[in-house]
């Protein structure tokens, strides 16, 4: 499993998607705020997700 880069937008957990802002050696830090329901959800801006727990669903790479 490819792990996600800086500005990867990533799914996890049910359906949630956000964009990684910064990479940790186990884990992710994700920006929440792209998704259009965010202000629904009633949930933190930012949370932390684990390598083996997401997947990429359009990589930086993809735009080159």
């Amino acid at each position: 499993m490819a792990k996600a880069q800086v500005g990867d937008i990533i799914e996890f957990k049910d359906g949630l998607t956000g964009v990684v802002e910064k990479i940790n050696e186990n884990s992710v830090i994700v920006d929440l705020t792209l998704m259009e329901n965010f202000k629904n959800l009633a949930i933190e801006e930012k949370t932390v997700v684990n390598h083996k727990n997401y997947k990429v669903i359009h990589a930086v790479d993809d735009e080159k």
